[in-house]
């Protein structure tokens, strides 16, 4: 599927040019832990999530305003289920609120 000029412009962030730009800059010495993510054709939520982690730390600021695809919401509601998880465990797992994750789940 082609993108539109508006979609190029507007869309989805380049996650791969993003962190790739921060890894060669800042942090150098954890390229190797980031390679495979950022081999991935698309980087999924997830995978930026998982990218943040690697790069940041888990003490890092939540991030708002996050916006995730259906793909990515169907993968962390998997992951609840078939690690029985409730939502306050899940949410701090992943560091989403409680209440986004009841309404996934009301969603889907």
């Amino acid at each position: 599927m082609k993108k539109s000029k508006k979609e190029t412009i507007y869309g989805i962030p380049d996650y791969k040019r993003i962190y790739a730009d921060i890894l060669e800059m800042k942090h150098p010495e954890k390229k190797q832990y980031c390679h495979e993510i950022l081999e991935k054709r698309q980087i999924s939520a997830l995978d930026v999530i998982q990218i943040n982690r690697i790069i940041f730390g888990r003490n890092r600021v939540k991030r708002t305003h996050r916006s995730y695809d259906e793909n990515s919401i169907a993968k962390i509601l998997r992951h609840q289920y078939e690690n029985n998880l409730t939502n306050a465990e899940l949410s701090r797992e992943l560091g989403i609120s409680r209440n986004t994750i009841a309404k996934w789940k009301k969603i889907f």
